[in-house]
C-alpha cells in the first residue's frame, strides 16, 4: 500500500536540511511520494531533482517562539497550515511535523476539527517498556484536564494500542503516586471510578515502575504530568547511554569488554532512542497528524514518516471515528 505523507519542511530546529534529507530517504525507502511543504526557493536547490518528492510552497514559518494565536491565526500561509489544508483536501494521507506542538494542535483543531464526540485531542507517545511499548497519553496537548478527558484519552489510547501494537484487549492504567484507589490528586481520584465504569480493561492506578515494567499497555494522565514524564524519561535514557559509553571507553580492559558487549549495547541504545519512533500522534483530531521533536534529525524524521505510514495502513483514523462514534450511539 502506498501512503502519501505530507512533511512540514520548516518544522525542526535546523530546518529545512533534516526534512529534505528525510524526504529523499523516505521516498527511496518506501517508494511513496513525499509532499514537502515550505519555502520553495530554499527547498528546490537542496533536493537536487530527487525523485519521489513534491514541493508545495508555503510563504511563512510558524516559529517555536511564536505565540499560538499569532502564528496559527495570523500566519495563514505558514507551512503547518498549508500542510494541514492539503491533508483536509485529501491530497495526502497523513501529516508529519517537528514544529511547535501547540501550533500543530491549534492548526489541526482549527482546520480539521475533532472527531465527532471527542472532547479534547491527546498527544500520545509509545514509551519503551519491558517487553515492548506502552501508549502514554497525554504528553503535552492539555495541561489542564477534567476526569472525562482522561477517560477519553484512555479510550483513544486503547484503540491506538490495539491497531499499532497488536493488543487485542489493552490493559489501561491511570498514572498516580500509588496503586491504591485513594492515592493521587483530585483529578486522579475523580477519574478512577469513571475508568472502572468505562468498559475498558482498566487495571487501576499505576506508578512509574509498573509503566516501565510493562504491566500496562496504555497509561493516561494530564498533559502537564505527561510532558514532565516524557522529558524526564528521555533525559534519564540519555544519561544511562552516555554514562555506559563513558565507562566502557575508560580503559583498555573495558574497551575489550565493550567490543564483546556491542550487540547488547546497540540493542539498548536503539530501545531507548526516541528517534526510533520519531513522532507522536495527535489522537482525536479528524486527520492523521504526527508531531516530532524540534531537534529531530533526518533519521528521526524518517522514523516519523514510517510511524505515520503504519497508521495509514492500519486505517487508524476510520477506526478511531467508528469506535468513538459507537460509544456515543
Amino acid at each position: 500500500m502506498t501512503a502519501r505523507i505530507i512533511l512540514d519542511a520548516m518544522g525542526s530546529d535546523e530546518h529545512p536540511e533534516p526534512e529534505v534529507q528525510a524526504a529523499i530517504q523516505a521516498a527511496r525507502l518506501f517508494s511513496d511520494e513525499i509532499i514537502l511543504v515550505g519555502d520553495e526557493a530554499r527547498l528546490t536547490p537542496l533536493l537536487k531533482g530527487a525523485a519521489g518528492v513534491r514541493v508545495i510552497h508555503a510563504a511563512e514559518v510558524f516559529e517555536m517562539s511564536d505565540k499560538i494565536s499569532h502564528g496559527a491565526l495570523r500566519k495563514v500561509q505558514n507551512s503547518m497550515g498549508v500542510a494541514v489544508d492539503l491533508l483536509k483536501a485529501g491530497e495526502g494521507d497523513a501529516f508529519v511535523t517537528a514544529g511547535n506542538t501547540g501550533g500543530a494542535m491549534a492548526i489541526a483543531l482549527a482546520r480539521l476539527g475533532r472527531i465527532r464526540g471527542v472532547k479534547r485531542p491527546a498527544l500520545s507517545a509509545l514509551f519503551p517498556v519491558k517487553g515492548g511499548h506502552c501508549v502514554v497519553a497525554d504528553i503535552g496537548a492539555n495541561a489542564e484536564c477534567k476526569p472525562e478527558y482522561l477517560v477519553q484519552f484512555a479510550q483513544m489510547g486503547a484503540i491506538y494500542a490495539h491497531l499499532m501494537l497488536g493488543k487485542p484487549n489493552p490493559r489501561v492504567g491511570l498514572l498516580a503516586n500509588g496503586e491504591e484507589e485513594t492515592k493521587g490528586n483530585d483529578l486522579v481520584k475523580e477519574t478512577h471510578p469513571l475508568l472502572r465504569q468505562s468498559g475498558l480493561n482498566f487495571i487501576g492506578n499505576v506508578e512509574g515502575k509498573e509503566l516501565f515494567g510493562g504491566q500496562a499497555d496504555v497509561v493516561v494522565m494530564d498533559g502537564f504530568t505527561g510532558n514532565i514524564l516524557l522529558k524526564s524519561s528521555e533525559a534519564v535514557a540519555k544519561l544511562l547511554v552516555d554514562s555506559l559509553r563513558e565507562h566502557l571507553m575508560a580503559s583498555l580492559r573495558t574497551k575489550v569488554g565493550a567490543l564483546l558487549a556491542r550487540p547488547a549495547f546497540n540493542a539498548l541504545r536503539k530501545m531507548l532512542d526516541p528517534a526510533e519512533i520519531g513522532a507522536a500522534p495527535l489522537l482525536g483530531v479528524d486527520g492523521l497528524v504526527f508531531v516530532g521533536h524540534g531537534r529531530s534529525d533526518a533519521r528521526a524524521l524518517v522514523s516519523a514518516i514510517r510511524t505515520a505510514r503504519a497508521a495509514v495502513e492500519g486505517d487508524l483514523l476510520d477506526s478511531m471515528r467508528q469506535a468513538i462514534g459507537g460509544m456515543l450511539d
